[in-house]
């Protein structure tokens, strides 16, 4: 997927895709390592207001909320792992993207950055 803020280079991120209710319960719990390009897209059938936790979470992340018009609509920077506390953001999202804590503000992402999907369907 490719990120394009205002006045920065678009990002790409190789990301591993939670499309299904296992693979988004499941998502990045246990492991240890990522690369830095890379993240997890979770996948919801509809936007509606969606929360994440760090339970068993190893990874400092930085969660994406992103709306079914595929912009950002809120960004949680620097969620730190192993906690069971709610990450979530006022707008409704139906997409949602894990990256390395540090990634959002090292590449200018922020609420209105347009995401475009690649080798994902566009409907």
């Amino acid at each position: 997927m490719v990120l394009e803020p205002e006045g920065a280079p678009p990002v790409e991120v190789r990301v591993e895709v939670a499309d299904t209710p296992a693979a988004r319960q499941r998502g990045l719990m246990f492991r240890r390592h990522m690369p830095r390009d890379a993240g997890m897209l979770f996948i919801f059938p509809r936007a509606e207001p969606r929360s994440f936790w760090m339970r068993n979470t190893f990874l400092a992340l930085d969660i994406l909320f992103i709306g079914a018009d595929r912009r950002v609509v809120g960004v949680v920077e620097h969620a730190s792992p192993l906690t069971d506390d709610s990450r979530a953001v006022e707008a409704d999202s139906q997409y949602v993207l894990e990256v390395h804590a540090g990634f959002a503000r090292t590449h200018s992402l922020s609420t209105g950055t347009p995401v475009r999907f690649t080798g994902l369907p566009e409907e």
